[in-house]
């Protein structure tokens, strides 16, 4: 831990933050709090477990089924992933 850190004198003014009200507590787009990042972080320091990592491969499918996944939106490739696990799960 670095010694300094906790050595310094806090400048917030504690009882003023503790009388505060959620509707007083301003958030804004920059705020961590309201940053996907930051809540992902503290998901993952709480223990949840990690996904495991993809492998990438070459895949040859039909065009007219490419098509119509990409039509679909951004995240083809996670529709596909999504396709062949309910598939795989299914088939047990």
């Amino acid at each position: 831990m670095n010694k300094r850190s906790t050595t310094r004198k806090s400048r917030t003014d504690w009882p003023r933050v503790r009388t505060l009200t959620d509707r007083e507590i301003a958030v804004w787009r920059g705020h961590p709090e309201a940053s996907v990042r930051h809540i992902v972080r503290g998901i993952v320091r709480r223990g949840l477990a990690p996904v495991p990592p993809k492998t990438a491969i070459s895949l040859r499918l039909d065009a007219d089924v490419l098509t119509w996944l990409k039509a679909q939106g951004p995240g083809y490739q996670t529709r596909i992933n999504a396709i062949l696990r309910a598939y795989k799960d299914a088939a047990g």
